[in-house]
């Protein structure tokens, strides 16, 4: 075994996590990370009380080397953009444990899920690299940005979870929550978008997922090429509306990412966004609800040092 990257080591986990998996896989970090003391040079674990803990404490870590989110998207989206919200030169770097219902972020850095043991051998093997994070209106996003239908569906998900509503997670309940809602069938938002200094065009915007890894919503490959590491965002949105039917076969092709091939839909590569639409539309960024009607989308290229396997 090499060197371990962690160094002094702060653990911010979400109890909760997974129906409450998160506790547990908390207390087995624990356990690990006092037994095996060459995987850090310190640490100290710290659980989640209330939403907004995770920001707060990675925005506050000082001398630690690393931080590590132990939970969903969601404590990994905060603790995301605590470390974004420090200077660039008193930035520890992230690891993940991921023990969540989507983990789509853990799908893009190729870590384990739902499976700490092995996710903190991946960490104390891993090397570090300099990945990007996307930018919207001020907030920061490790792998989704959407607005519509999609939107939609990604917060129902996250209500579901929350009420406690399903027993199902991951792929099985982005789905059901797409039949239902594209079963409802769209409009659509009107949108004018700019992507960098392409023109300007006008949307009947019912699926618009901005990416910076490839899948969102338990592993469907929205935007198949985004690549975390190539300093642009990606986008898939929708140029017409299909019919109810055609939105429901989408859903499905998705799932591999075979949606790519279809004339309702475009994919592009950007660096900075602008979108105006007409009503405000549903907006989620890493399952967290956005509201407003003008948005400024932004790439930080290398932002985040990141370990991986």
């Amino acid at each position: 075994m090499g060197t371990s990257p962690l160094g002094r080591t702060l653990v911010i986990a979400n109890p909760a996590a997974n129906r409450g998996e998160g506790a547990e896989g908390a207390a087995f970090v624990q356990r690990f990370l006092d037994s095996y003391r060459g995987a850090t040079t310190s640490h100290k674990v710290i659980l989640t009380k209330a939403a907004g803990d995770a920001q707060n404490l990675a925005r506050e870590a000082r001398d630690f080397d690393s931080v590590i989110a132990l939970g969903g998207d969601g404590v990994i989206h905060e603790v995301v953009n605590g470390l974004m919200d420090r200077d660039e030169n008193d930035r520890p770097q992230l690891g993940i444990v991921p023990m969540g219902s989507g983990n789509d972020y853990a799908r893009t850095l190729g870590m384990a899920i739902n499976d700490p043991s092995r996710a903190l051998a991946q960490l104390v093997r891993g090397h570090v690299t300099p990945l990007e994070v996307g930018r919207v209106n001020g907030v920061h996003f490790m792998e989704t940005l959407s607005f519509g239908m999609d939107a939609a569906i990604a917060l129902d998900t996250v209500r579901r979870r929350q009420e406690e509503t399903t027993s199902q997670h991951g792929e099985g309940l982005f789905i059901t929550s797409g039949i239902r809602i594209f079963s409802e069938g769209s409009n659509g938002w009107p949108c004018r978008a700019r992507f960098d200094k392409r023109p300007e065009v006008t949307l009947p915007t019912v699926i618009f997922a901005v990416q910076v890894g490839p899948t969102y919503g338990g592993g469907f490959a929205i935007c198949p090429d985004a690549d975390p590491s190539d300093g642009l965002l990606d986008v898939c949105y929708n140029v017409k509306i299909p019919s109810r039917p055609w939105l429901l076969s989408l859903l499905g092709l998705a799932r591999f990412g075979r949606h790519t091939g279809s004339s309702c839909v475009n994919l592009l590569k950007f660096t900075h966004a602008t979108m105006d639409f007409e009503t405000q539309p549903p907006c989620q960024v890493d399952g967290e609800e956005l509201c407003g009607t003008h948005f400024e989308v932004d790439v930080i290229p290398k932002a985040l040092r990141v370990i991986v396997p």
